[in-house]
């Protein structure tokens, strides 16, 4: 009955864990949700109530590496948005790379930011579309505050302005709005410790304001270069300030080393997080269209053409009744698709369930349609498949899934969900102090807790017990450990010029630099991996090496009387977990200064600290585990 409890607890635990992280959407407050419109006119054959826009991110104007990246993206400024023609670009973060040769540092490179300011006007890309560039983190880097002469962003951006802003688009058929979240640190430290943004309780209020004057918008786009999942807001929290939004738009992370190339979620209140994968390696752009308020789009490689976009009928999967008249597509009297290509275009099948429909024609421009019964598909789920084909041979397919009834359900992935949707900084938090509390918690135990006496050969579990109350029972070790476990917590790990010229500490719980403290976020990742790949595995490391103390081995020894292969094993996991311990010591001199390598009690200072516990262990006097030893040996004798 135990196990029939525990198993149906743990499936109950996972459905639920599954049902928040694959939203299928829900209306956001009452508060912010824009009014109905009606459903007429639906999208038909004529070239009306169309809006495109560009997104790229995470550019990474480099100095050092990377040389295709900049011509590429000149190259793109030029060519691709001629092709395009969109009514607005959106470049969100990152336009810079501000990394050193070695990539350990970082800095304002004022080359990379010319470079950059060069591509925009060589290319007249300003002149031809509107050109909004925002900052990331890396554009943040090593910046005392935004009046500093090493704030390039001011001089070599188009948009040339910090903070959060409203931009309306106007139409003749209606005003769209871009609002910009700017969530980068101010003052901004050398990395990595700007990995996640942060917004103050006056940022939330602007944000909030800004909210509100775009609910008279026929859409409202949120944009910004990180996450929701790595921006720390106070209370209502930023997704439910974007719950107005159609979509909020953001890079960053890189497609997380090509594991995620497509990073899309859906907030409960039916708002889309878009992750663009970036510009720097892997070439991605984006186009979004709205067609009749419908909104729809393509995430790109540069330079695969044709490029092929279906508006109507739009993906099931990216629809939110609370933002689109999605009513629309079953009063529509064409399937409408946008097709771009630096060649003619020569033909645009279309499949639906498999189906071949016809071939669309062109009204203007990139605009085919073909005409359709959407009655015919007004139940279930249905396939729609375009290819397009253009006068140099080249053919590009793209498919959804699309439905005519609201009560169906598609689900978004887990992990992208996940990665998008939790606040990672929480988390890592909650885990840290966990993980914190538990080591220490083993250790009071084991040192108040009377030592069971040991019996006839004693297994794994029994040894591992016995080198615990051995260790926490041995003054010099229990204390050391106890101390290093609440200086991780509570002590600065370093002290050095986290801002060039401007001296910090860094805590488990933050970071002080120029008279500010930015909240701890990143700090609680280094520290989870700070105990689980050295204080942890340290502390299992001395246990051991006590054991073999007890059991009357000297460290010269215990290389002949053991299993040698496992001994090597073990110390040279140590000895490698000592290795990284060194080399983080040589990132924050090469970082951080050389102040910080000195004033580094997490560092420089828990190398000297590890190397002398570990000597200790082996040059322990013997009368101070004379117990343990008589007891050890008793027990292998009997």
């Amino acid at each position: 009955m135990l196990k029939l409890a525990v198993g149906l607890l743990t499936a109950a635990a996972v459905a639920l864990l599954l049902d928040w992280y694959a939203p299928s959407g829900a209306p956001p407050p009452a508060g912010l949700r824009r009014p109905r419109q009606a459903p007429q006119p639906g999208p038909g054959a004529e070239a009306v109530n169309l809006l495109w826009v560009v997104q790229v991110s995470d550019i990474h104007i480099s100095r050092f590496r990377g040389p295709k990246r900049a011509p590429d993206f000149e190259k793109f400024c030029s060519e691709t948005i001629d092709i395009i023609q969109p009514a607005l670009v959106l470049a969100t973060g990152d336009l810079t790379d501000a990394k050193t040769r070695d990539k350990l540092g970082s800095e304002q490179l004022e080359i990379e930011w010319k470079t950059y300011q060069s591509i925009l006007k060589r290319s007249r890309v300003m002149e031809k579309t509107k050109w909004i560039d925002i900052k990331g983190n890396h554009d943040s880097f090593n910046i005392p505050h935004l009046d500093s002469v090493r704030n390039y962003y001011r001089k070599y951006s188009a948009w040339h302005k910090d903070g959060s802003f409203h931009y309306i688009h106007t139409t003749s058929f209606g005003n769209y709005s871009f609002i910009c979240v700017d969530a980068t640190l101010s003052p901004g430290p050398k990395r990595p410790y700007n990995f996640f943004g942060i917004l103050n309780m006056n940022q939330m209020k602007e944000l909030s304001l800004m909210a509100t004057e775009s609910l008279h918008s026929n859409h409202t786009i949120w944009f910004g270069h990180f996450p929701t999942s790595t921006i720390i807001s106070p209370a209502p929290g930023i997704r439910t300030l974007m719950s107005s939004a159609t979509a909020y738009l953001c890079g960053h992370l890189h497609t997380l080393g090509g594991l995620m190339p497509a990073l899309h979620s859906q907030h409960r209140g039916g708002t889309l997080e878009l992750e663009l994968g970036d510009w720097m390696d892997n070439r991605r752009y984006r186009i979004l269209v709205f067609d009749h308020d419908l909104f729809s789009f393509a995430d790109l490689n540069f330079e695969e053409w044709p490029v092929v976009l279906i508006t109507n009928p739009k993906s099931f999967l990216y629809s939110s009744s609370a933002h689109e008249p999605l009513d629309k597509i079953l009063y529509s009297t064409h399937i409408r698709i946008l097709a771009f290509s630096p060649y003619v275009v020569i033909s645009v099948e279309v499949y639906i369930d498999g189906v071949h429909l016809g071939n669309a024609h062109q009204v203007s421009g990139p605009l085919y349609v073909l005409k359709w019964s959407p009655q015919n598909y007004s139940e279930g789920f249905h396939h729609i498949d375009v290819t397009v084909q253009d006068a140099s041979g080249r053919i590009s397919t793209r498919g959804h899934i699309f439905a005519m009834e609201e009560n169906l359900s598609l689900k978004f992935g887990f992990w992208p969900s996940f990665i998008l949707l939790t606040d990672h900084y929480v988390l890592a938090r909650v885990l840290f102090g966990l993980i914190v509390l538990i080591q220490i918690a083993l250790l009071v135990i084991f040192r108040y807790l009377q030592k069971p006496a040991l019996k006839e050969k004693p297994g794994l579990l029994t040894l591992t017990s016995y080198s615990l109350h051995v260790f926490s029972k041995t003054n010099i070790f229990y204390y050391s450990a106890l101390v290093l476990n609440l200086y991780t917590i509570l002590g600065p790990w370093f002290v050095g010029e986290l801002i060039d010229g401007q001296v910090g500490a860094c805590f488990s719980f933050g970071v002080f630099v120029g008279g500010s403290f930015l909240q701890g976020s990143l700090t609680f990742v280094v520290g989870i991996l700070q105990m689980l790949f050295f204080n942890l595995p340290l502390m299992a490391y001395l246990c051991w090496c006590l054991l073999l103390r007890c059991q009357g081995h000297s460290f010269h020894s215990h290389i002949h009387h053991i299993r040698r292969p496992m001994a090597v094993l073990v110390h040279l996991a140590m000895a490698l977990l000592l290795g990284w311990q060194v080399y983080s010591c040589y990132f924050l001199q090469r970082t951080y200064g050389t102040l910080a390598f000195f004033l580094s009690p997490m560092r420089t200072w828990l190398v000297a600290l590890t190397s002398a516990l570990i000597y200790k262990t082996w040059t322990l006097k013997s009368s101070e585990l004379r117990t343990y030893v008589v007891e050890m040996k008793n027990c292998q004798s009997s």
